[in-house]
């Protein structure tokens, strides 16, 4: 049985490409390696051709595309074989939308409100403008609906094998609601000349069967649909028919009759650019097709997991990663379900859980029922931070401010980028809240003085100043810490109003803790006011994920290395003290949870931000290069008017991308740097954008890229930028070793990326998703068995140093697994005049034990990243009083000399024997009280 707090967790990115018997094939591998758990992407049903499995059209069905419930068998039978748990990443906040693959979002096109599924979805069925009935936006059209429908590209069509009819938009079936099914019908008998024939009689028999307003209604449609199919003739008599439907240049009789049909049906179709300023129903994010889902509803919710809980029940799940959590309405009395299923499914027994959460600066994680922690993307800008070097992240603020002439601190730009996410890519989602604000306030006379465009200037202040993704009100309330929360956030957004105040903070402030509701105040409707308050809920956290991973990171360019996913990118170093403090802490409060330094998210593969962080070593020298770099550039920036292409902020942040990723044998990179500057160039919205794309300016980034990686006409700029690589290169193989020697031994359970083992110098995805060569990674684990570490570090560049670093790692965590999972977190004092240079801790678990010791900003021992550091220019000496390492002859000695220890590698981690004073063990605790 694999253990039930992972040893460690390897990610793998299913596919169609990589299916479950391809997943199936690297078990042995994953097991060589020290992994006891499989960590795979979603393997439910996805659209198809989908990379990622989080567009899940059909959570109670493996994905056929992966191999189906016969392909998963035999990847669950080489688990087995091989003692290997599975989690599984699991989406509970979204599913795939449009197109013709989702039966629940079909069955809502077709019945609207009536739709048993109706309930899973979170529409606001009364916001479409100018229209009698409800309905759902789908913003799926190219063009204007006019020119799409003028065209021809909307068409009426009769699916024969089911007696329905539904319109398509190319790949977007739009089914057509059944109570219009007698209109159609008779129009095109009438069209085909058929009322005399006997087909045509029995269809017109069949239309005439139903009389009144919503009929056939769902309960009589299958028998009507069932009887149009069984008429003879039928279809061959409605394939002549439609064409009274049949919409196109010069049809204008056809054009109106579609139009007037469209316009009957419960879903208004529109052009895509809609969806930012009148969609009505909640996405994930701003991505039109992911429509969130109501898990809070109690069907919904069992659903969703009846695939998981069976899973479990057979025992062929072990653990779960949960998807966007900030995404549910109430995470509280999700993880309470959760747990129940879970139990019901397997009793009691352990199961690891982690959700993926991001966390800002200071913030606490709450305490979810049965959640062991986050994915770990906190973990890993902590590591980030510990190894940067902060002497130099000032001149680096410095460089910064120059070039883009504006100042370091980040709050301005976070600010601006909400303003821009605000007023383009959610604009509906706000609508919709300040609608429903403005209709609380209209409820009491008290309130209702309150103008719906004062209230939503006030909210869109409070929106702007929230520093966190999200609070976790449940319906009864805030807690203390998300009450004080909202109050702060108000008193900001007061500060930055300029017009009357006349309590309508006050107003807004208890709305969202549902003050408004206490006994004593003025009445207004309960069910609006929670509404409200977990709305908001859900709306932050996609602001702040569109406003700072999605904009500010591609704004910010002080040091790349810190843009990550759960990160700041104005953040500071942190002292070996504040290092280990927050590891002590996170030993007594999350233990358990997982630590990441590469994600499929992440902005860049783990091994190219070691790179960069190495410029706070050198930045001086960086300073230079990058001004010498700019003078040879000029002659090949693209100039037209006043656009320039790139920009001064967009170039430098290049060429910290391209010191990351350097890789010039790579045949592809030229191709992948330029994907990865549109990509980031429309992330920043700036010169350009996805939602209105600058073509000229995007083309002269394309040409600038190529034009400064061709060595004909940039021969003198590759020639610097690859001899700095060089020594970048090294500095950042350093701090890898010493990245994943923290995230491998630190209190957590270690996550692997797949492919990770070897240097990843990967840029943001889709680069991070590339195939993965097991086959290689397969041959060089077997040759080395018995690693010679002095041979592997002159060979450094291969990546064979960090596979065999890697597994041997993970053997040090098997045999001292309860040490890593359970054991306490003690930091070790280091002496001497390098003291600074090292992070040093032991791991202790009663009389067992591991001292770990990583080196820190080594440019000052390997000649600016010249020459690999010698062991002995390490002046420096470690305090293991209390531990007697193994390996040394004197094993009692209280005092190594980081010479000795560091002989071989820059790393080490050395089993011991803890022989000091017995110490109580520490009670775990939580910051924050269980919600």
């Amino acid at each position: 049985m694999p253990p039930a707090i992972p040893i460690a967790t390897y990610r793998l990115q299913l596919s169609a490409d990589f299916d479950f018997d391809a997943a199936a094939s690297v078990v042995p591998y994953l097991r060589a390696l020290g992994i006891t758990h499989l960590y795979a992407s979603p393997f439910m049903t996805a659209r198809k051709g989908s990379t990622h499995g989080y567009d899940i059209t059909d959570h109670t069905r493996f994905n056929p595309e992966l191999g189906g419930e016969a392909g998963f068998e035999r990847l669950s039978a080489a688990l087995r074989k091989y003692d290997l748990g599975l989690i599984l990443d699991f989406v509970p906040n979204h599913v795939g939308v449009h197109f013709a693959d989702n039966p629940w979002w079909l069955d809502v096109l077709e019945w609207g409100q009536t739709s048993p599924q109706a309930a899973s979805f979170d529409i606001d069925w009364e916001l479409l403008p100018y229209r009698a009935r409800g309905g759902v936006l789908l913003p799926i059209i190219g063009s204007s609906y006019g020119q799409a429908l003028e065209s021809g590209e909307i068409e009426l069509r009769y699916d024969a094998s089911e007696g329905s009819f539904s319109a398509w938009y190319f790949e977007h079936r739009l089914p057509i609601a059944p109570e219009r099914y007698s209109e159609i019908l008779r129009t095109v008998v009438r069209e085909a000349g058929g009322e005399d024939s006997p087909a045509g009689k029995d269809i017109l028999a069949l239309a005439a069967r139903y009389h009144g307003l919503r009929r056939p209604n769902r309960k009589e449609a299958p028998a009507f649909k069932e009887g149009l199919r069984a008429i003879a003739g039928s279809t061959e008599t409605i394939a002549h028919g439609i064409d009274a439907y049949r919409a196109g240049p010069d049809r204008p009789a056809q054009t109106l009759a579609l139009h007037h049909l469209l316009e009957r049906q419960h879903y208004k179709l529109g052009h895509w650019r809609l969806a930012s300023s009148d969609i009505n129903y909640r996405r994930f994010f701003d991505v039109n097709s992911l429509a969130g889902l109501r898990v809070e509803d109690a069907g919904t919710f069992e659903a969703i997991h009846q695939l998981v809980r069976r899973l479990i029940a057979e025992g062929k799940l072990q653990g779960l990663r949960l998807d966007h959590i900030d995404g549910l309405r109430d995470p509280v009395q999700y993880f309470q379900r959760l747990r129940r299923l879970i139990r019901g499914a397997q009793g009691a027994k352990p199961f690891y859980m982690v959700i993926e959460k991001i966390l800002g600066e200071d913030e606490k994680l709450p305490s979810f029922t049965g959640v062991h922690g986050t994915t770990g993307y906190e973990w890993m800008n902590t590591i980030t931070q510990a190894l940067v070097d902060g002497n130099g992240l000032e001149p680096l603020s410095e460089i910064f401010r120059q070039i883009s002439s504006q100042s370091p601190k980040l709050e301005p730009i976070l600010k601006e980028a909400k303003r821009r996410v605000l007023e383009t890519l959610l604009t509906s989602e706000f609508t919709v809240l300040t609608r429903l604000l403005a209709r609380i306030a209209s409820g009491h006379y008290s309130t209702r003085d309150y103008s719906a465009d004062s209230l939503r200037q006030a909210l869109e202040l409070y929106v702007l100043h929230f520093p966190v993704y999200r609070t976790y009100l449940t319906s009864s309330g805030p807690n203390a810490h998300d009450r004080a929360l909202i109050s702060q956030t108000i008193a900001k957004a007061r500060a930055d109003w300029f017009a009357a105040d006349d309590g309508i903070f006050d107003f807004v402030r208890d709305t969202l803790t549902m003050d408004l509701l206490k006994p004593g105040r003025p009445p207004h409707s309960a069910p609006r006011v929670r509404r409200f308050a977990l709305k908001v809920q859900q709306f932050t956290g996609p602001i702040m994920a569109k406003s700072l991973e999605d904009t500010t990171f591609y704004r910010y360019h002080r040091l790349l290395a810190l843009n990550e996913v759960g990160g700041d990118p104005s953040a500071r170093a942190l002292s070996v003290d504040d290092f280990h403090q927050i590891m002590q802490t996170r030993a007594l409060e999350w233990p358990h949870g997982m630590t990441a330094t590469a994600t499929h998210d992440t902005k860049r593969g783990e091994d190219a931000r070691a790179r960069i962080m190495a410029l706070s070593e050198i930045h001086g020298e960086w300073t230079s290069a990058v001004a010498r770099w700019k003078v040879l550039n000029a002659p090949h920036l693209v100039i037209d008017g006043e656009m320039r292409a790139p920009s001064a902020t967009f170039e430098y942040m290049l060429y910290q991308a391209l010191l990351g990723a350097w890789q010039p044998d790579d045949a592809a990179f030229l191709e992948r740097m330029q994907a990865y500057a549109l990509k980031a160039a429309r992330e920043g919205k700036e010169e350009t954008s996805w939602l209105n794309p600058h073509e000229a300016y995007e083309a002269g980034l394309k040409t600038f890229i190529a034009r400064i990686l061709d060595r004909s006409v940039s021969a003198e700029f590759l020639d610097a930028l690859d001899a700095l690589a060089r020594r970048v290169s090294l500095l950042g193989a350093l701090n890898s070793l010493s990245q994943i020697t923290l995230k491998a031994t630190m209190p957590g359970v270690p996550d692997f990326y797949q492919g990770t083992e070897l240097w990843d110098f990967s840029l943001v995805d889709p680069d991070n998703r590339r195939p993965v060569d097991f086959a290689e990674r397969v041959r060089l684990l077997a040759s080395l068995q018995a690693p010679d570490w002095d041979q592997l570090v002159q060979d450094w560049p291969s990546g064979k140093l960090k596979l065999a670093w890697t597994r041997h790692l993970l053997k040090l965590r098997t045999g001292l697994a309860d040490v890593f999972t359970n054991g306490d977190y003690q930091p070790l004092d280091i002496s001497g005049p390098h003291r600074d240079h090292f992070i040093a801790f032991a791991r202790r678990r009663g009389r067992e034990a591991a001292i770990v010791v990583v080196t820190k900003s080594s440019a000052a021992f390997s000649e600016s990243g010249r020459a690999w550091p010698r062991a002995e220019s390490y002046d420096a000496t470690l305090d293991v009083s209390g531990f007697s390492a193994e390996g040394f002859a004197d094993a009692d000695a209280s005092q190594l000399r980081l010479s000795d220890l560091l002989a071989h590698l820059p790393v080490a981690v050395l089993k011991a024997r803890y022989h000091g004073a017995a110490q109580p063990v520490p009670k775990r605790r939580r910051l924050m009280p269980t919600l």
